[in-house]
């Protein structure tokens, strides 16, 4: 359990829910609303955290531009155009957690996100994940980064 109550296992399966909305998000246009509702109604949510689930779902849209603002200028040699919507949406997922959760420690949500990539994403997607996160965290939680790599 965190300190929080909530166990380690019910905010990964909040994570794996809300990154599947985030791609349905995108791939069918509709609100989060509706595809919160439906995923409340077609899944069993009970060993979910529902209110990371629903924050995770509606504050990555609500806060698009920032969010993008975090992982795009990592991307390096491609664009934001370019990102297939499974990695678009597992990116989007990690940067709101890297710019607005803070309490979530880097190191969880780049692993969580690789896991994720590794799960959903094309072969090999989780490294690209990996590196863009390594160097979004760098940046967006440089303190708490060098904090762990110690004194040289």
């Amino acid at each position: 359990m965190t300190d929080t109550g909530i166990s380690p296992s019910a905010r990964r399966k909040a994570r794996h829910y809300a990154m599947q909305g985030l791609y349905q998000w995108k791939m069918s246009g509709n609100s989060v609303n509706v595809i919160e509702a439906a995923f409340r109604t077609d899944y069993d949510m009970k060993n979910v955290d529902i209110a990371y689930f629903h924050e995770l779902l509606h504050q990555v849209p609500a806060r698009l531009d920032q969010v993008e603002e975090v992982y795009v200028p990592h991307l390096q040699e491609r664009s934001g155009e370019e990102l297939d919507p499974i990695t678009e949406a597992l990116l989007r997922l990690a940067a709101y957690e890297l710019k607005f959760r803070i309490d979530v420690p880097y190191k969880v949500v780049i692993n969580e996100a690789v896991a994720l990539a590794k799960k959903f994403g094309a072969t090999d997607s989780h490294k690209f994940v990996n590196g863009v996160l390594d160097r979004a965290a760098a940046e967006a939680r440089s303190l708490e980064v060098k904090a762990n790599k110690g004194p040289r």
